[in-house]
């Protein structure tokens, strides 16, 4: 599985954090939640962080799901 990319991320005046993958808006967070990701961005890697954030990190195993009996239409 290769390593994430393209992810950025602005932080606007009234506290609220815009996570973005490839200019396009993938996340909005506030309040705590967006003092916590940028506590972590800080310390760890940051593409990584910020795919866990937006729940691109699971990128690869979606063909798989489709054969989950789960997921099968009846």
């Amino acid at each position: 599985m290769s390593e994430p990319t393209g992810f950025s991320y602005k932080t606007r005046s009234d506290g609220t954090v815009v996570i973005l993958h490839r200019g396009r808006a993938a996340a909005t967070l506030r309040g705590a939640r967006a003092a916590k990701f940028l506590t972590e961005v800080e310390d760890a890697d940051d593409q990584l962080t910020m795919a866990r954030w937006t729940g691109a990190y699971k990128i690869g195993n979606e063909r798989m799901g489709k054969n989950h009996p789960r997921n099968q239409r009846r």
